[in-house]
């Protein structure tokens, strides 16, 4: 049965061209789901089975499928899988009268956007349905803005269709037309520079330079010289007049890395910078009108930075115009079978190893790992496996042991919930101060044993306002 409340009256009819495939062996709910979407506004066709599905979608484009999951014939998983391989744009949501947990989990790792019960209700579908097409937008803007980047962007790398991933592509490529000054959050080999990349090579500025600059892997007496050069006589050893990355990239954009490690004195001549589009060389009497785009990155949190008075409050307001975070990969778990993949393809090519396999079965091993290295990891672990691999296919062997390693069970952690709503931040905050607490505050062990590395745990403490040990500094 499908059950929705009369009394609530319809739905607003909305603008819409979105077409959707109705796929159910039962012609009373065949219609009565087809009549209800397109008082929607939908554009709905109906199929009694999976190979009515099939035909249908070979002769018309469609948005979203919405299928049973039990049908004679080609099942509605198999249709799934079929979608999935031939028509991978369109998003899939699964109905079945039999729900069991066994068959949610694998209908979800085949791709299903989502999976409702029988009988379910129409605001409920209408609401589901509404956010299966927004995210199929995401991905057409973001497929489309990824053809249209240069491949010297490096915007190809950034590997994904998660949701999370999804919405700061999707700020990132309305940014791009822009000049204004954006702000990347994210911790350590998230993609970064890639993203800033990509949002050059999208932009007016894209056939001007783009010029990536880390301001803490210089040392703090030299980055002054490093970003806006100096004239002749400056200093001891000024023999000639330098030009700095600022004036170099003129026209162009200026990537500025961990931009939290600027000392706070020359925060001051940045900000002049980001204001009124002027720099004052070291050694030159008048300053010089510059015009240069500003992305800024940082794995610290810069929020809280200013607020605490480590970094220039005013500057902090004057890069974040467009702020933008990219999520760690332990947040967006369904995309670790694409970059395992994209990885591997290069990694065997690069070692001259396409004999080499990596089976399926050993794809959850994988998932299961929180990757604190994030993409960088992947790379890494996958780089290093091919390498050391000695047969033709891949074994848990071959594996390094953070990926054979079992996880506690969350039994295990004997972890009781409250009977009123928490916050989930205070509880990742309160998990940090007791591994710290454990360890008379070393953040070596604690990182171990939350099973992170030192700087994402650093990273961390810092998000929750937790200070760092003094002889840890």
């Amino acid at each position: 049965m499908f059950r929705f409340d009369v009394a609530r009256g319809l739905f607003p009819k909305r603008m819409t061209t979105s077409r959707i495939l109705v796929v159910d062996d039962e012609e009373s709910l065949r219609r009565i789901l087809q009549v209800q979407l397109e008082r929607r506004g939908f554009n709905v066709t109906a199929a009694k089975d999976g190979e009515e599905a099939l035909a249908q979608l070979s002769k018309s484009p469609y948005d979203l499928v919405l299928t049973d999951l039990r049908m004679p014939g080609i099942s509605g998983l198999e249709l799934l899988k079929r979608i999935r391989t031939e028509y991978a744009g369109i998003q899939v949501i699964m109905l079945t009268a039999f729900a069991t947990v066994e068959n949610a989990v694998e209908a979800m790792q085949a791709g299903a956007y989502h999976y409702l019960t029988k009988p379910v209700r129409i605001e409920e579908l209408i609401l589901v349905i509404d956010r299966a097409l927004e995210r199929s937008r995401l991905m057409e803007e973001v497929r489309t803005l990824r053809e249209q980047l240069n491949e010297k962007s490096g915007f190809e790398s950034i590997i994904g269709h998660s949701g999370s991933l999804l919405a700061t592509l999707d700020i990132a490529a309305r940014a791009a037309r822009s000049s204004s000054t954006v702000l990347i959050e994210g911790q350590t080999g998230t993609g970064k520079e890639l993203l800033a990349r990509a949002i050059h090579f999208n932009s007016p500025r894209k056939e001007k330079a783009f010029m990536a600059i880390n301001c803490g892997a210089i040392p703090r007496d030299l980055l002054e010289s490093e970003l806006f050069g100096y004239k002749k006589g400056a200093f001891t050893g000024a023999q000639q007049d330098k030009t700095g990355k600022v004036e170099a990239c003129s026209g162009g954009t200026l990537f500025l890395d961990e931009i939290g490690e600027i000392p706070l004195e020359l925060q001051v001549k940045l900000l002049r910078l980001v204001q009124e589009g002027e720099i004052q060389k070291l050694g030159a009497t008048e300053p010089m009108k510059v015009d240069v785009r500003l992305v800024a990155a940082t794995i610290r949190y810069l929020r809280r930075m200013a607020e605490e008075g480590d970094f220039r409050e005013d500057l902090y307001y004057r890069l974040a115009v467009i702020p933008m975070s990219l999520p760690p990969l332990r947040e967006r778990g369904e995309d670790i079978p694409d970059l395992v993949q994209v990885f591997w393809e290069r990694g065997i090519k690069k070692h001259e190893r396409p004999e080499l396999q990596l089976p399926s079965s050993l794809l959850s091993l994988f998932s299961r790992y929180n990757w604190p290295g994030n993409i960088r990891e992947v790379e890494n672990v996958i780089e290093r496996i091919i390498v050391l691999s000695r047969g033709p296919e891949v074994t848990v062997a071959d594996l390094p042991e953070v990926l054979r390693r079992e996880k506690p069970v969350l039994n295990s952690i004997q972890l009781e919930l409250p009977p009123t709503p928490i916050s989930l931040d205070a509880v990742e905050r309160e998990l940090i101060v007791q591994a710290l607490e454990r360890f008379d505050g070393n953040q070596t062990k604690a990182a171990q044993y939350l099973d992170l590395t030192r700087k994402t745990l650093i990273y961390r403490m810092e998000r929750h306002g937790l200070k760092k040990r003094e002889d840890e500094a």
